[in-house]
């Protein structure tokens, strides 16, 4: 009998008990055992601390505009598992993801090192995008770049870089510097390479590997665009050669991360893909990447943002002042592995309240120690026992106070958010 769906996805959770052990040996040999699938392929790869999956997806769509069959790979997923796995926008269907895991199983049962989760998705996707004769997959690392599954891969058509900043340190560095050197793997000779703004060091370390392995850099130009303006709709801004660019994403990080992706599709077009200014423009204003200072309600103004980093925090800091009139509600909960401290110090000053909750994860923070945290940085904070709980009540107090909320923090306590704010609104 067929692989079903549903044990499709328990066979996946279950090699996940096998954990992250970076090496490409694992992924090399089931992608040997397939018939190495992503030799057939065509990738646009794509690391970063930060942004790498908004430019994904925007480059996404603007390949899908040009008429390519695009795919796209991304991590993790938010609502549903089929998310990470994308073709022309949409998500593969349970019944091939069935199909695909089983294919990938057969060829792993017999492997005495077993892979991981990760390798065991990056394998399905690939032998997906095979079968499905994609033109074109955009994809993102997992964690790093060097080590990671992703970097099986042998000749991208571009590699692109969307910024570094100090997050996983104990797995990729704890210093930028180390840090560029693992997401700078991806780099590879000859390839182009779209840089985008990171910090001195990480910067001059990026562009020696791209020196030793010739491959040609395209750092992103900032000073191409001028008159930005910002709303919970998204933004518009001007940007040379093409005039006003609407963008679909909200949030005032998400013009440079458009900046990022058009200058990948400029360097895709100068290699031969057959891209318009047209497509170009489409592409950034249908746009769609969840989670990313997504607008989930009005009426309170409730905003979820996947900030798990400081990067992220001060991003989301610049967001609350610009979009949000400077105060706000905040639901938050993190991974305890994440500097929380941090964060807290970043964003305390627009907090009037803070409700904190435990993610549904074996490495979540407890919400009475993130309480503290922001207690001691002057803000009242509540714990709640449960993601919905702490909703109910963040939801109350935004309208007591007459505040947007927001809900911040890791990306794995979306769905339930955004599900029990739907139920209380």
């Amino acid at each position: 009998m067929s692989m079903t769906y549903g044990e499709a996805l328990d066979y996946i959770h279950a090699v996940g008990f096998f954990g992250s052990r970076p090496g490409l040996d694992r992924i090399s040999e089931l992608c040997s055992r397939l018939g190495d699938p992503q030799k057939s392929l065509t990738f646009i790869h794509v690391a970063g601390t930060n942004g790498k999956g908004s430019v994904c997806a925007t480059l996404a769509r603007i390949l899908t505009a040009a008429g390519l069959k695009a795919g796209l790979y991304t991590s993790p997923y938010v609502s549903f598992f089929e998310e990470r796995i994308r073709l022309c926008g949409e998500p593969i269907p349970k019944t091939r993801l069935a199909e695909i895991i089983e294919k990938v199983k057969n060829a792993a049962d017999g492997m005495s090192d077993s892979p991981t989760e990760f390798e065991v998705i990056t394998a399905a996707a690939f032998l997906y995008y095979f079968e499905e004769k994609c033109d074109a997959v955009v994809l993102e690392t997992g964690l790093g770049g060097r080590l990671d599954a992703t970097n099986i891969i042998e000749k991208p058509a571009l590699t692109v870089i969307t910024g570094i900043s100090l997050d996983h340190k104990d797995v990729l560095g704890d210093t930028e510097e180390k840090i560029a050197a693992e997401k700078g793997g991806i780099i590879k000779p000859g390839v182009p390479l779209v840089l985008a703004k990171c910090g001195e060091a990480a910067r001059d370390v990026l562009l020696k590997i791209a020196a030793d392995k010739t491959a040609p850099v395209t750092k992103v130009d900032y000073t191409r665009i001028t008159d930005k303006t910002f709303s919970l709709d998204g933004a518009r801004f001007n940007m040379r050669p093409y005039g006003e660019v609407v963008l679909s994403l909200t949030g005032v990080y998400q013009v440079n991360n458009a900046a990022v992706a058009i200058t990948a599709a400029e360097a895709l077009k100068g290699a031969g893909f057959n891209i318009t200014e047209n497509d170009i423009l489409s592409g950034v204003s249908s746009a769609v990447w969840n989670a990313r200072f997504e607008v989930i309600s009005r009426e309170p103004t409730v905003v979820y943002e996947g900030a798990h980093n400081a990067e992220g925090a001060e991003a989301l800091a610049e967001n609350i002042r610009v979009l949000l009139g400077g105060e706000v509600i905040l639901l938050a909960g993190v991974m305890a592995d994440k500097d929380y401290p941090g964060m807290a110090k970043t964003l305390s000053p627009y907090i009037k309240r803070a409700f904190t909750v435990k993610p549904d994860n074996p490495r979540a923070l407890d919400s009475g120690e993130l309480a503290k945290t922001f207690e001691s940085r002057g803000i009242k904070a509540l714990p709640c026992d449960t993601v919905e709980r702490g909703v109910k009540a963040a939801l109350s107090a935004a309208r007591e106070d007459n505040l947007p909320l927001v809900m911040s923090g890791t990306l794995y306590m979306y769905k339930q958010a955004k599900d029990a704010v739907l139920k209380y609104l």
